[in-house]
């Protein structure tokens, strides 16, 4: 920007939006669960580049229209890719709709919320690494369930059924219904082990920006 009175040039001002502190954190955090992050932006090369370069962002898609990021989204899940967009606004919305997992910040607007699959309360960008990480935990926590309950009902239904009664080995009722109640139990408390993941990361500074970049 310049400033010019009476015809003549006084000075020259460059202004940029200022980077979250956090993003920083939230690209390190996300590159440690081996995941690579691309930045889709309508803002010119350089200044994508600038931001990228800056806060280690992998691929950058620049000069994007808002009418074009679902097709950046498409480009991005070329070769099978899984493709989780994060987004907040009205154009953003066909994009996340578009991407493998959808991800709107809770404070963006409602038709980016409607369009997303996963909503984030907080308007950090820390949580998608939150979010991550539980949804993979909890697929961890499914498979350990569903391999238990496997392995358990292939002894337990034979069991009671009744194939090793020749050998004289019976299985009574009773004991076969306290079993499978303890099957169930074992099950529940692995799932409640969930609760010892830790998600939550220490809020932003006060008075940050108000114009922010990811």
């Amino acid at each position: 920007m310049y400033v010019v009175a009476g015809g003549r040039l006084l000075g020259a001002f460059a202004v940029e939006d200022e980077i979250r502190p956090e993003s920083s954190e939230a690209v390190t955090e996300l590159h440690r669960l081996g995941i690579r992050v691309a930045m889709i932006t309508g803002d010119s090369r350089t200044v994508a580049d600038s931001v990228a370069q800056r806060i280690g962002i992998d691929e950058v898609a620049a000069e994007i229209l808002p009418a074009d990021k679902a097709s950046a989204v498409k480009r991005f899940q070329t070769g099978g890719k899984n493709v989780a967009m994060v987004g907040d606004g009205v154009n953003d919305a066909p994009a996340l709709a578009t991407a493998d997992v959808g991800i709107a910040i809770g404070a963006g607007t409602d038709v980016a919320i409607e369009s997303a699959g996963i909503v984030l309360v907080r308007s950090d960008p820390r949580d998608v690494v939150g979010a991550i990480e539980l949804s993979r935990a909890t697929y961890r926590k499914m498979i350990q369930n569903l391999v238990w309950a496997t392995a358990y009902n292939l002894v337990a239904i034979p069991v009671a059924g009744g194939l090793f009664v020749r050998w004289g080995f019976d299985l009574p009722m009773s004991v076969g219904a306290v079993a499978m109640s303890v099957s169930t139990i074992i099950v529940a408390a692995n799932a409640q082990l969930l609760r010892r993941l830790k998600l939550l990361r220490e809020s932003p500074p006060i008075g940050r920006p108000k114009h922010t970049v990811l």
